[in-house]
């Protein structure tokens, strides 16, 4: 695929997500997560699409690489916070939700 390509893929996973289709917005984002498996708006738009398609383990791992990439985002780390609560992890979430607050991220 081209880079156009994939960025119009990028685009209608968005668009699927918003539209409440969670599971397809993954589903397209596969050939963009493997082009770009580092950039930080695939990686976020996939962990959304995870997260909101219950695919909590992929959630998890998409939030974590974004963490990892870029460990002052708040917003990564509430989310992957929130991904651990669901998985019944408080403990790990209590952390991430305390580096969210103090980067002030919102609740």
């Amino acid at each position: 695929m081209t880079t156009i390509d994939l960025h119009s893929e990028f685009l209608r996973a968005e668009l699927f997500l918003t539209s409440g289709q969670p599971t397809e917005a993954v589903a397209i984002l596969a050939p963009v997560v493997a082009a770009y498996p580092q950039d930080i708006a695939v990686l976020e738009l996939l962990g959304r699409a995870c997260f909101e398609s219950a695919q909590l383990a992929r959630a998890e791992e998409a939030f974590g690489q974004l963490v990892e990439l870029a460990p002052a985002d708040g917003w990564a780390r509430r989310a992957l916070a929130r991904t651990l609560e669901r998985q019944h992890r408080p403990d790990e979430a209590a952390t991430h939700h305390r580096v969210a607050d103090a980067l002030g991220a919102a609740s």
